[in-house]
């Protein structure tokens, strides 16, 4: 089967370089049993691969299931995955079989991995290694033949070097990698998504599909979609419904798409990519210390003027062991950019010390970003008198992840 064939059966639109590769690999690794491990944001499409490789496998005829491992509560995973004995805990008044027990031929989805307390990661390790499960409260081992592929948008490398998920099950659900594209990595497809989602709901809601002007076809493209095709559905549907006119332009269009993903938060020039090198760009465990970030510069920027002002109306001028004071002395922090004129040290001298200069230099040397999100989260919280939805959204993340963080940073509810 060729590639448009299966785009066509699957509903995959799209014609970049980078989801050709993702799907080629795809093909090329269903007709084997290897585990296969799918990154990629939110809103990409991981599941769709998921099924296209069960779809074009040997085990086509038999079950595949999908499961979303952040969605089911810790203690009681290990019971869905891999089934409890009558009695094992409170409310398990019958004997339950898993999913890995019930899908035994098929196929199972895990998707956001990375969720997965590191118990039942501990389990899957060996179910994938042996075959072998055992059901919470039982003492049985019970032998299941299941093909394994997992999803998730978190870099689980990562979060092995900070013992959040096992470096051995990470190798072992990486044996054949796919990596999903963003939707700002594959711009050119992006008219083609809104063409086929606007043409779908025209249909069912019995109007004419919308088109856009050139100018709004570029705004669209332009827009970074922070969650991907799925926001770029939602748009679609929007504008269906909402819009007067079946031509858009740029200006009618500007109203559908959220402001704060245009230049809310600020854009850091740093070699690691922050400023959209990476493909893991704005994910929204980082907005927090793009926030962070945001506050400092400020901070750095009024600092700066008080010390202006310290050059102009200061003191009489004192000796310094390399004679009198010189700007130079004083380190410029280099992640920020300061167009301020500078005084020169002989028209208005200054009363400073070495210890002064030293002081300086720690405290810039000392800064702590995750103690500075620990403190905004603390504020936020504050804030909205311990309401965790209104303090996530103060903060531009989910609730979910201010949870997560709230565990990781041992905060109580205030």
């Amino acid at each position: 089967m060729d590639l448009q064939s299966i785009k066509n059966r699957f509903g995959i639109i799209g014609n970049s370089p980078a989801l050709n590769h993702a799907l080629n690999v795809a093909v090329q690794v269903s007709a084997t049993d290897l585990t296969v491990l799918i990154n990629g944001e939110s809103g990409v499409g991981k599941e769709v691969f998921s099924q296209i490789i069960h779809a074009l496998s040997s085990r086509k005829h038999n079950p595949f299931i999908a499961v979303n491992c952040g969605a089911i509560p810790e203690g009681t995973i290990d019971s869905e995955l891999f089934g409890h004995e009558k009695g094992s805990f409170t409310g398990a008044v019958d004997a339950r079989k898993g999913y890995f027990e019930t899908v035994n031929g098929g196929t199972i989805f895990l998707d956001e991995i990375g969720e997965m307390p590191l118990g039942t990661q501990a389990r899957l390790l060996r179910v994938l290694e042996t075959g072998e499960f055992i059901r919470v409260g039982s003492s049985k081992v019970q032998k299941t033949d299941v093909r394994v592929i997992a999803a998730t948008n978190k870099e689980l490398l990562e979060y092995t070097q900070n013992n959040k998920f096992r470096e051995d099950l990470y190798y072992r659900l990486n044996t054949v990698p796919i990596r999903v594209p963003a939707l700002r990595d594959r711009k050119e497809d992006i008219p083609l998504l809104f063409r086929k989602f606007s043409v779908d709901f025209a249909e069912r809601y019995k109007t004419t599909p919308v088109q856009l002007e050139e100018d709004a076809r570029n705004l669209l493209i332009s827009y970074p979609f922070p969650g991907n095709v799925r926001e770029l559905k939602n748009i679609a549907e929007q504008i269906s419904v909402l819009s007067t006119n079946k031509v858009v332009t740029a200006k009618e269009l500007a109203p559908f798409l959220p402001e704060r993903s245009f230049n809310r938060l600020p854009v850091l020039s740093h070699p690691t990519g922050l400023n959209g090198g990476s493909s893991q760009d704005f994910s929204n465990e980082r907005e927090i210390l793009y926030k962070l970030f945001f506050d400092m510069k400020k901070d750095v920027t009024e600092l700066k003027k008080m010390f202006l002002e310290v050059l102009q109306h200061g003191g009489s001028a004192v000796n310094l062991p390399g004679g009198f004071f010189n700007e130079s002395l004083v380190p410029e922090p280099k992640s920020f950019e300061y167009n301020q004129p500078v005084v020169p040290a002989a028209q208005q001298p200054v009363l400073i010390s070495n210890n002064d200069i030293q002081e300086h230099i720690e405290v810039e040397e000392s800064l702590n970003i995750m103690d500075k999100e620990k403190e905004l989260i603390i504020k936020a919280l504050k804030k909205h008198k311990g309401k965790r939805r209104d303090a996530a959204t103060d903060l531009g993340i989910s609730e979910r992840t201010l949870y997560r963080k709230l565990k990781e940073y041992d905060i109580e509810d205030l």
